[in-house]
């Protein structure tokens, strides 16, 4: 190509400008290189922290160096940030991050320079007063906390110290320990105390581990027990330090990287939140299982030495000393003390001033009820049985804890007696009980919204939930599971537990078992039942009826019974489904068929069912307008409510769905004392005094209230009074071959009508038989005599007197007769000498003035039953029964 001479000036003068400029540019490279040497190599000591120690900076200005190993890679990359005080180190340090996590394209920081800047942080953290930065952010932190720090004779000590009451610094300092801290975790050379402690371990156990990221470190913790002491300590110190921020644990991070983002995105790293935010999701769906695991042997790690749980720690310590009266320092020295510690703050979580502290001891004991790994108690007691019945179980949503429960009756008793333990501690909360919080977790959503955790509230909100259509199969299934656990011993079931506690200690002390483990049967439960009457607590009260409830509805949850009747059922019930009272149903019906301790047993249910009519669902039901209209006055309970419906049996608009069922439970009441209430409560010194033999015979023949009848003159005169209601009620009721009454169904053969009847063969109507025998009685018809005391017994004492004692009435007649003779009145007033001396009579004038006096109260008598026939003696309220529209 042919190039004119002016073009080929114009090129050689463009060259000779393009030379010009290069040699320009590279003389002011050299010059601003050469001062940057004499900046760098000129010696500037820092005496921040006068406690430290003077010291001189690296490379004279506390940073890496701009002209050596990064010097192309502070061009490329930091070439806007000013050197000294490590803003060039956190630059590159930066970049290098980047690099890790995959977020740069293009070219990278190169090994020379990674090296030379590890150099200068390891250099670092000799002395807080090299790290610049650092010693000016913590100067009066340093004074206040770290006083007695002197990294001149202990080099690291003050930034140790430092780490080591982050919860106390101030915002700047706290920002500097942290990057400190960050940088570490990436190398653990950085720590100057771990490095120095395990330079030689890690060279002799892991020189085939890639340096960075925490591998030294995460191989010396597999090689554990042939590392040397003091750099096991280290180690400790440095896990206690930066376990409660995940960016400083580095494995965890790594393996939870996804998931923080996922789920913890919005939360704000530090005092273990994260790692709760991440233990609370990570049963949700899409949770990486390499999380969760990592997660897991963590939280594991920190339950197994409490120096390692900070946030607890942090949280309770004043707690710990004002309620529970140990100190940090003595539950890290004796296991005893740490133990006591622990178990302190779960059983009076309730009173904890700090609610910090009462959060974090809520969270622990969730742990441990979902995993084993996190009752160390527990853990230790159960490790042969573990391996005995649960080896190929995973731990982890209850599944170990759960299998052991399952095999409770083959454990060690060491075993047993935690696992008890662990039991009565998680009965508080549903947060405690994990397969049934997983299983309700819709129900507790819909029918317990509104319904706070704790006092094992939402428990008791599922189980009046339990009939409702909506809960689901498997959600029923815990709940059932779990009320027939804690029927098995009171302190299973928290609201009875607390509730009753006083009425425990005074009413049923000393029935359980002292040795570890061992369970209470129900001996409590029933004590609280035959003696409720004593009870004054109303909350205890209520729990009491609430376990009567549970009782009546399911068999298992009445432990005493189910253990006397286990046989009974499977042999004639065992395929009837448990629940709403129909394994009771089964095992009444077959009553003939049934062992002897299981019919007792059955009996004593019965009898408790009687005393409430809550307790009768069926008859709750039929009677419920009755009860509105009757009784709605009355308290339940002792059979009141029951007792007003009865008395209220003959009123023209008593249903008789009602009335049906009523008869049904009087017919009950008549065959044995244990189903009424008041004879059973009132009369137990004279059945034991008079009628023990009888008791021995009770087969529903009703002999024990035949022995009291018998007996009636000598029992206490509260015994008499039950006595007469019940036979008076069983007369009101009559129905021929009544064990009680039998002795009167001949006199009512023959004095009482057959129109009693309301049709051939049916049962006689109310009230008739009780009148008929009554006014046989009066008018002196002979009656049977055991039919005859039937019927003085039932009649209000000054009746019963009167023809229990016809010698009085004879008495009062011969001292009349004695006052007219001696007045000299022979006949006048009555005659001594007349047929009947059980009645008076009288004579003369008198007989005439008793003529007219009876003439004037019949013919009252007549206009006053007329004007009540009308109605118009008194206003009126009409019941009116309504039916299904």
């Amino acid at each position: 190509m042919a190039f004119s001479w002016p073009q080929v000036a114009a090129l050689l003068l463009c060259l000779s400008l393009t030379s010009s400029s290069f040699a320009a540019a590279d003389l002011n490279n050299r010059v601003l290189a050469e001062e940057q040497k004499k900046t760098e190599t000129k010696k500037v000591n820092s005496n921040t922290i006068a406690s430290a120690g003077t010291v001189e900076l690296y490379n004279g200005n506390g940073d890496v160096s701009a002209t050596g190993a990064c010097a192309a890679d502070v061009k490329s990359f930091c070439k806007d940030v000013g050197a000294g005080e490590g803003r060039l180190s956190a630059c590159l340090t930066k970049r290098i991050r980047s690099q890790k996590q995959g977020n740069v394209v293009g070219k990278k920081i190169g090994s020379k320079c990674i090296d030379e800047l590890a150099k200068f942080k390891i250099d670092r953290s000799s002395n807080i007063n090299k790290d610049v930065a650092l010693a000016r952010a913590c100067k009066d932190d340093v004074a206040k906390l770290c006083k007695d720090a002197s990294d001149s004779s202990q080099p690291g000590s003050t930034l140790a110290c430092l780490r080591d009451k982050k919860g106390k610094l101030a915002g700047a300092c706290k920002t500097e320990v942290y990057r400190n801290q960050q940088e570490a975790s990436e190398d653990y050379r950085v720590d100057y105390k771990l490095y120095t402690a395990c330079k030689d371990d890690v060279k002799n156990l892991c020189s085939d581990v890639d340096p960075g990221d925490g591998r030294e470190i995460e191989c010396l913790a597999a090689k554990r027990i042939q590392v040397s002491w003091e750099c096991q300590n280290q180690m400790f110190r440095n896990e206690k330090e930066s376990g409660d921020d995940i960016r400083l644990s580095v494995r965890l991070f790594n393996k939870c990287i996804g998931d923080y983002q996922k789920f913890c995105k919005d939360v704000e790293p530090g005092q273990m939140r994260v790692q709760e935010c991440l233990e609370d999701n990570s049963d949700e769906s899409g949770f990486s299982a390499e999380c969760k695991e990592e997660l897991e042997n963590i939280l594991a790690k920190r339950v197994s030495d409490f120096r390692l749980d900070t946030v607890l720690r942090e949280s309770c310590e004043s707690d710990l000393e004002e309620m529970c009266g140990v100190k940090l320092k003595e539950m890290d020295d004796e296991e005893k003390k740490k133990r006591a510690g622990l178990n302190c703050l779960q059983q009076y979580k309730e009173e904890l001033k700090s609610e910090k502290c009462k959060a974090e001891v809520h969270r622990r004991m969730k742990r441990a009820a979902k995993d084993i790994r996190f009752d160390e108690v527990l853990a230790n007691a159960c490790y042969e049985d573990r391996a005995k019945f649960c080896n190929d179980v995973q731990p982890g949503s209850s599944r170990v804890i759960r299998c052991l429960l399952d095999h409770r009756n083959s454990l060690a008793q060491k075993c047993a007696a935690a696992l008890f333990d662990h039991e009565v501690r998680m009965a508080e909360d549903i947060d405690f009980k994990y397969p049934m919080k997983k299983a309700c977790a819709w129900e507790m959503s819909h029918f317990c919204k509104n319904t706070p955790h704790g006092h094992a509230r939402i428990v008791r909100c599922l189980e009046e939930h339990m009939d409702n259509t909506d809960m689901s199969k498997e959600c029923k299934d815990e709940v059932v599971r779990d009320m027939n656990r804690m029927a098995q011993d009171y302190r299973l079931n928290w609201r009875l537990n607390h509730a009753c506690e006083g009425e425990i200690n005074k009413l049923c002390a000393n029935l359980c078992s002292t040795a570890p483990g061992q369970t209470c049967g129900g001996l409590v439960l029933q004590c609280l039942q035959e003696k409720q009457d004593n009870i004054t607590n109303q909350a205890c009260q209520d729990e009491v009826f609430y376990y009567e409830l549970m009782e009546v509805t399911d068999f298992r949850n009445d432990v005493i019974l189910a253990e006397a009747c286990r046989n009974d059922v499977e042999a004639y019930c065992k395929d009837v489904e448990p629940g709403e009272g129909r394994v009771h149903q089964c095992l009444r019906f077959n009553r003939d068929k049934i062992s002897e301790r299981c019919r007792n047993e059955e009996m004593k249910l019965a009898a408790i069912e009687y005393r409430d009519i809550r307790l009768r669902p069926k008859l709750n039901k039929l009677c419920s307008e009755e009860k509105a209209v009757y009784c709605k006055d009355v308290k339940p309970g002792k059979a009141r409510v029951i007792k007003c419906l009865m008395e209220n049996m003959a009123q023209p608009n008593f249903g008789e769905e009602c009335k049906e069922e009523l008869q049904k439970r009087e017919d009950v009441m008549k065959t044995d004392y244990r189903y009424d209430v008041g004879v059973f409560t009132n009369c137990q010194s004279d059945v034991e005094a008079f009628c023990k033999e009888a008791k021995t015979k009770l087969r529903g023949n009703a002999t024990v209230l035949k022995c009291l009848v018998e007996n009636f003159r000598q029992i206490t005169e509260q015994c008499q009074t039950e006595m007469s209601r019940a036979v008076r009620l069983a007369l009101w009721d009559y129905k021929p071959g009544a064990a009680l009454t039998a002795a009167c169904d001949k006199d009512v053969d023959t004095n009482c009508p057959r129109g009693s009847r309301s049709k051939s063969g049916a049962v006689f109507t109310i009230g008739v038989v009780g009148r008929c025998l009554s006014k046989s009685l009066v008018e002196g018809k002979r009656l049977e005599s055991r039919c005859r005391d039937l019927v003085l017994v039932a009649a209000p004492k000054d009746a019963r007197a009167y023809f229990e004692y016809p010698e009085s009435t004879g008495a009062i007649v011969q001292k009349i007769a004695d006052m007219q003779k001696a007045a000299g009145l022979e006949a006048v007033l009555v005659d001594p000498y007349a047929r009947n001396g059980s009645t008076v009579t009288v004579t003369g004038w008198v007989a005439l003035a008793c003529i007219i006096s009876l003439i004037v109260v019949m013919v009252g008598g007549a206009f006053l039953a007329y004007k009540r026939f009308i109605g118009a003696d008194k206003p009126h309220t009409l019941h009116v029964k309504m039916g299904d529209a």
